[in-house]
């Protein structure tokens, strides 16, 4: 079956001052073209049953904010846990401060604070964007027995999770690569624990679906249901607040580990 092959799986953004403005710009730019090219860690497709569109989202590894090219002092200040999310024309940028609704402005600084979730169009923030979804053929898993003798294997197969979940008007397939597993040679059982990866929020209409998405770890070990902890605003003090993976959801999926070849 196909899969996703997530080692050779990118986004890519250009950014070109020359042409236009960094619609999510912190800084200064310290050079007037940036191409970044950023590893994926979910793909998330989405299909409205209600009309048949079908709509692709990605999720790239969290990187923090910098100046690219520059002789020093490389990490902004505040600095931010980065994570971009985008479809062939949408995108959500989903920064982490050291404490939720930190209160960073834009650059330049006239153009107000920036949103901690910040969502619009590819076509208004960059040059252009690529998404390289690179598949290739893998083997499914059937069984426990052969999801733990292939986590054991000592040739260290990649091996990726496919979770189907739904609801509503709304059916998601989520590939993702299974980070860490769990594993029981003895009584053959399984566990995946693994992320971040894109968690939908199914009550959301489709021309601002890519806003509701939240950030997850996922658990499973049977084909039946995965649990989530989604990242989410936490108290921890007197009017001080931070992101942390501390809500809970179980939901019924399908679920397969495919190991590649």
């Amino acid at each position: 079956m196909q899969t996703v092959d997530f080692s050779r799986s990118f986004l890519t953004f250009r950014i070109d001052y020359l042409k236009r403005p960094a619609e999510t710009a912190s800084h200064e730019p310290p050079s007037s073209l940036n191409n970044a090219r950023i590893l994926l860690e979910c793909v998330c497709e989405v299909e409205d049953k209600e009309t048949g569109a079908a709509q692709t989202f990605v999720m790239g590894a969290s990187c923090k904010t910098e100046r690219v090219g520059v002789a020093r002092d490389i990490w902004i200040e505040p600095n931010a846990d980065f994570i971009p999310i985008l479809s062939v024309e949408e995108y959500l940028i989903v920064k982490t401060y050291d404490v939720a609704n930190k209160g960073v402005p834009f650059y330049p600084p006239s153009r107000g604070m920036q949103p901690e979730r910040q969502a619009g169009k590819v076509a208004e923030a960059y040059d252009s964007v690529r998404l390289d979804v690179q598949r290739v053929e893998g083997e499914l898993l059937e069984s426990a027995e052969q999801i733990v003798e292939a986590t054991l294997d000592p040739n260290c197969p990649p091996l990726v999770a496919r979770t189907v979940i739904g609801a509503g008007r709304y059916s998601a397939v989520l590939d993702y690569p299974v980070k860490t597993m769990n594993a029981s040679e003895r009584d053959f059982i399984y566990q995946t624990d693994t992320g971040p990866i894109l968690f939908p929020d199914f009550r959301r209409g489709p021309d601002d679906f890519i806003e509701g998405f939240e950030l997850a770890f996922a658990a499973f070990n049977c084909p039946d249901w995965t649990e989530f902890i989604v990242r989410a605003q936490v108290p921890v003090g007197e009017g001080v607040d931070v992101y942390h993976y501390s809500r809970p959801v179980r939901l019924e999926a399908r679920n397969q580990v495919i190991r590649l070849r």
